[in-house]
Parts: C-alpha cells; structure tokens; sequence
C-alpha cells in the first residue's frame, strides 16, 4: 500500500513541477478550433444521412 501512496504523490509532484500547461489564450484557441470541426462533421453526417435516405426510400424502395 506505501508504493502506492508514493507514487501517487509522486505523480501529483511531477504534474507541479515538470508538466508545461497550454497559456489560457492557445487553450480556448485551440477549443474553439475542436468546437467548429465537430459542428462541420456533425452537418456532413447530417447531409450524408439524409441523401442516402432521400437513396433508399426515394428510389429503391419506392420501386419495388
């Protein structure tokens, strides 16, 4: 159980003294960068699920 407990404060004293964090302007740069490829993705999959439904219901199924 003392490993443990060592390495735990161990890690906790290695993210506070040896770990760069990202400045607050980059972060939120970088947040809305991850922000906007998610909504363009979301509206390609939006597009792509509605043509192949306009596909299949439209002209497949309709014909049989």
């Amino acid at each position: 159980m003392n490993k443990v407990i060592d390495y735990i404060k161990d890690s906790v004293e290695e993210v506070r003294t040896n770990v760069t964090w990202t400045a607050m302007p980059e972060l939120q740069k970088f947040t809305t960068i991850v922000v906007i490829s998610l909504m363009v993705l979301t509206i390609l999959v939006f597009i792509m699920d509605k043509v192949s439904e306009f596909v299949l219901l439209d002209t497949i199924y309709k014909s049989l």
